[in-house]
């Protein structure tokens, strides 16, 4: 892995930083260019055209708000980011945030872009808060190969692949917390990434709500998805069909998925506790006919799901099954969760105990 991992050292969190207004009209790249580590970067509410392209550590893009302060499509800035997966080479993607660190982006739209509205490769310390991904043609939010990365109360949708995407992040140490994510392919997609927190999101109006799988690519990485949390999520009418040939189509490089609330594939001590998951229905084919789905990947070169817990969860009101269990269940936990047609039948019936609905084990997330 090429990124720099770790956590926010403290001098980003005690330099004093300089700041820097813009206005609508003004070049936000240009101020970008020029500026120090440390340096706030304030935009004011109205509309700015044009990508943004990131490598000075320890800089804060600060807008007035979601819907307030919105990047649009306009000048091209040159990055030096590596090409975006699974979209042309000449996509433009928002906000590219390259081989640096102790970025803060908050408070702003980032709207309509060809590629990702924001992408971030080789980084540690990036944290993204109350951001929106509007439209973006290919993926929301996409962080690949980087390491100690928050989202927290952001939005995405209407992009073709995932609102937001963890990808190749081996020692993630991220979270995506209280956020929103619907109208694409996948809301959250955790692509041979470890160390993901998943927590208090809603995911609605997809194919697959939250995805966790271990694949193999050609050229890729090797990859894996060990040791992540999925945890009090509203996952619901995750309804879309994705896969298919035309390159256009949602998802479109990989198999047909629909009616998927969350899916942990070839994943290990992977723990999903306290989620919400109903009303998720398919609309069209789909590879796992399920709204809680646990399997092996290791027939396309992944990995055996191994030693992952389902506790407290709540999978009702689903078609065609609640629950799709498609590897070994010795090797997994299963206990208290209310669960209706599963698949195999009988696998979550006798642990309900104690269980409220709505609530889990206090202390968990």
């Amino acid at each position: 892995m090429s990124s720099a991992n770790g956590t926010r050292s403290e001098a980003a969190e005690t330099t004093e930083t300089t700041e820097v207004p813009v206005a609508p009209g003004e070049s936000v790249q240009a101020v970008l260019a020029t500026v120090e580590p440390n340096t706030v970067v304030r935009l004011a509410e109205g509309t700015y055209a044009g990508n943004l392209a990131v490598t000075t550590p320890g800089v804060s893009i600060v807008g007035a708000g979601p819907g307030r302060t919105v990047l649009v499509p306009g000048a091209v800035a040159p990055s030096t980011i590596p090409p975006l997966h699974d979209a042309p080479a000449d996509v433009v993607s928002g906000i590219a945030v390259h081989a640096t660190s102790d970025v803060t982006i908050e408070g702003l739209t980032v709207r309509g872009f060809s590629g990702a509205g924001v992408y971030v490769h080789s980084c540690s310390g990036v944290r993204l808060r109350d951001v929106e991904s509007d439209a973006n043609r290919v993926w929301g939010m996409y962080l690949r190969e980087s390491g100690d990365v928050a989202v927290r109360r952001c939005r995405a949708g209407a992009s073709q692949y995932a609102g937001v995407a963890f990808a190749f992040c081996s020692e993630a140490d991220a979270v995506v917390s209280d956020s929103d994510f619907s109208g694409s392919a996948f809301g959250v997609f955790v692509d041979n990434s470890s160390g993901v927190r998943v927590l208090r999101n809603r995911c609605h109006g997809n194919a697959a709500g939250i995805l966790l799988l271990h694949q193999t690519y050609e050229g890729e990485l090797p990859g894996g998805v060990r040791d992540c949390l999925v945890a009090d999520n509203e996952v619901s009418g995750n309804t879309l069909a994705a896969g298919g040939d035309e390159p256009d189509a949602l998802g479109a490089a990989g198999p047909p998925i629909s009616g998927v609330g969350i899916a942990a594939i070839g994943v290990e001590r992977v723990t999903v506790v306290g989620n919400r998951v109903h009303d998720n229905r398919p609309s069209g084919p789909s590879v796992m006919p399920g709204a809680l789905v646990l399997a092996s990947s290791a027939d396309w070169g992944g990995s055996d799901a191994v030693d992952n817990c389902f506790e407290w969860n709540v999978v009702t009101g689903n078609e065609p099954f609640d629950a799709l269990v498609g590897t070994d269940p010795s090797g997994q936990r299963f206990r208290n969760n209310v669960v209706g047609s599963s698949q195999p039948e009988g696998l979550f019936e006798g642990h309900v105990e104690g269980h409220v609905e709505g609530q889990g084990p206090q202390g968990t997330v």
